[in-house]
C-alpha cells in the first residue's frame, strides 16, 4: 500500500467503495486521514461497514461540514452526461474533487528516496486501443532484462494498493480516460499515448472532450519523455504541441505503417519490421513477423509504444527483442487459444469498438468472423472496407440483426448465442483459416464484461479439443 500524503487529521470522503475506493480508503486512513464514506449500493454499503469504514450520507447537505476533500472512484460521471449529484454538491461547496490517480502521484515520492541509488520512475500510458497489451508488454521487456518493476492502474493492481517504490524501480500504469479526465496530479516521468478512436462519447461529451482527457497526461505535469501515435490527427496534433520542433527528441513519434525519418527520435513498424531512427540515422531494427504474442499490425503499433518507452528508460534494442520474442500477449486480446486440424481460434473479446476490430480483422488473411453483442453508436458501417479477408460473419447478440444489415455482401449467419456461433464456426472452417472473436460491440446483452466473454468462447473451443 502507498499512504496518501498530506492528508493527516483531514477529513477525506470517498465516494464509490468498489476495489478501488475501498483501496482508496485504507491508504487515506495509513496516511492519517479520517475517511468517511458513500456509495449508492445499499449491498455495498454494508459490506463496507462490515469492513469497518465510517459511512456518512454525502447526499445530505448537513454531512458536509468539515470535509476537505472527495475522492470519486472512475465509474462515477463528474461531468458528463450530468454529474453524480454527490459530486455536484462537492461543486457547489467548493469541496476540491480527486480521484485514486491524483493521489497516487502526490504520494509516490517519499524522503526515503534519498537514500537510493536510482531514483523510481512511472511510465503511463494512455490511448483508446491497445493500452492494456502495451503496458503489460512494457512490464514485460522490464521484467525481462531485470529491473525491479510493478504494473497496476486500469489493468491488475489499484494504484495505492502498490508497494512502495524499490532502488530504480519503475512503475508501469495504464490510465483510462475517465482516471486522467479527474486527477488532479499526472506526472509520469515517461506518458505514452497509443491511439485515439470514439468510445465514451457519452462520458466525455463527445470526440473532443474524450481526446482532452487523454490529453491531461501530458499536459498537467510535463512527462520527460512522451510517446506518441501520430497515425491520427489527435497524436500529430499532440506531438507538436509538446515539442519545440521537429528535432525535439523529447517526444518519440510512433506509427504502424508511415515512415517516421525527419524527426529527432521516432520509431515506426512497416512491412513487419520495427525500425528506430535518431537524429535523421536508422540505430535499430526488429523483425516483427515472427512474434506469435504480437500478431497484426495494430500489436506492430503496441511494440513501437512500449519499445519506445523501454528505450526512453534506457533499455538497449537486443534486450527488448528479446523481451518480445517471450511474449505471450494478454487474455482476450488478440489470443490465439488454440490450433485445431490447421484453424486458428483467437480471442480478442476486448474489441468492443470499430476501430479495434478493424485492427484484429486486419491481422488476419481468412477469417470466420463471431461479432455482435450490445452494439455502439452508428453500428458496423465503418468497418465495411475491413470486411475483405471475412470468409463468414456469424453473428450474436443483442444487434446480430443490425450488424447483418451492415456488412454489405459478406456472408453471414445470424446465430444468436456463442454456442452456436463456435459450433457453427467449427463445422465450416478451412485448414488455413482463423475463426475470430472480434464482437465490435459491448458484452452486456449476455455477460457481465468482455472477459467473462472471451472466457465462454475460450472453454467451448477447448472443448472443441476434448
Amino acid at each position: 500500500m502507498i499512504p496518501v500524503q498530506g492528508v493527516q487529521n483531514q477529513t477525506i470522503a470517498v465516494l464509490g467503495l468498489g476495489r478501488s475506493g475501498r483501496a482508496t480508503a485504507a491508504a487515506l486512513a495509513a496516511g492519517g486521514a479520517r475517511v468517511v464514506a458513500w456509495d449508492d449500493g445499499v449491498d455495498t454499503r454494508e459490506q463496507a461497514e462490515q469492513e469497518g469504514l465510517r459511512l456518512l450520507d454525502l447526499t445530505q447537505d448537513q454531512n458536509w461540514d468539515g470535509i476537505s476533500a472527495l475522492i470519486a472512484s472512475p465509474g462515477i460521471p463528474h461531468l458528463y452526461p450530468k454529474p453524480h449529484p454527490v459530486i455536484a454538491r462537492a461543486y457547489a461547496l467548493g469541496v476540491p474533487v480527486d480521484n485514486d490517480i491524483g493521489l497516487f502521484f502526490r504520494s509516490f515520492a517519499t524522503a526515503e528516496w534519498e537514500r537510493f541509488d536510482t531514483t523510481p520512475r512511472v511510465i503511463a500510458v494512455t490511448g483508446s486501443n491497445g493500452k492494456s497489451t502495451t503496458t503489460a508488454l512494457i512490464h514485460h521487456i522490464l521484467k525481462e532484462t531485470g529491473r525491479p518493476t510493478q504494473i497496476g492502474g486500469n489493468i491488475g493492481t489499484g494504484v495505492l494498493s502498490l508497494d512502495p517504490a524499490h532502488d530504480g524501480e519503475v512503475v508501469v500504469l495504464e490510465l483510462s480516460s475517465y482516471q486522467t479526465d479527474l486527477a488532479r496530479a499526472l506526472t509520469p516521468d515517461v506518458a505514452v499515448f497509443t491511439n485515439l478512436s470514439p468510445d465514451h462519447l457519452d462520458r466525455h461529451g463527445g470526440l473532443g472532450g474524450y481526446f482532452a482527457a487523454k490529453r491531461r497526461l501530458f499536459a498537467e505535469g510535463g512527462p520527460d519523455r512522451a510517446v506518441i501515435g501520430v497515425d491520427e490527427v489527435e497524436g500529430r496534433y499532440l506531438a507538436g504541441q509538446l515539442g519545440m520542433g521537429a528535432a525535439d527528441d523529447r517526444v518519440i513519434r510512433v506509427s504502424s505503417g508511415q515512415k517516421l525519418e525527419g524527426f529527432g527520435w521516432s520509431v515506426f513498424a512497416r512491412k513487419g519490421y520495427l525500425a528506430e531512427y535518431r537524429k535523421g540515422r536508422q540505430v535499430a531494427s526488429i523483425d516483427l513477423r515472427g512474434i506469435q504474442g504480437l500478431p497484426g499490425a495494430h500489436n506492430h503499433q503496441n511494440a513501437c509504444a512500449a519499445y519506445a518507452a523501454a528505450r526512453a528508460v534506457g533499455i538497449a534494442p537486443r534486450e527488448i527483442e528479446r523481451a518480445f520474442h517471450s511474449f505471450q500477449g494478454l487474455p482476450h486480446r488478440s489470443q490465439t487459444v488454440a490450433e485445431i486440424g490447421g484453424v486458428a481460434w483467437v480471442n480478442d473479446s476486448k474489441a468492443t469498438n470499430v476501430d479495434a476490430a478493424a485492427k484484429a480483422l486486419a491481422a488476419f488473411p481468412r477469417i470466420r468472423w463471431i461479432a455482435g453483442g450490445m452494439g455502439k453508436d452508428g453500428g458496423i458501417e465503418a468497418l465495411a472496407p475491413c470486411l475483405g479477408p471475412v470468409v463468414k460473419a456469424y453473428l450474436i447478440g443483442h444487434s446480430a440483426r443490425d450488424f447483418a444489415l451492415q456488412i454489405g455482401q459478406t456472408p453471414y449467419e445470424i446465430v444468436e448465442t456463442m454456442e452456436q456461433a463456435v459450433a457453427r464456426a467449427a463445422a465450416e472452417a478451412q485448414p488455413g483459416e482463423t475463426v475470430l472473436l472480434a464482437p465490435a460491440a459491448a458484452s452486456f446483452d449476455q455477460y457481465p464484461d468482455f472477459e467473462k466473454r472471451g472466457e465462454h468462447f475460450t472453454a467451448l473451443v477447448k472443448a472443441l479439443q476434448a
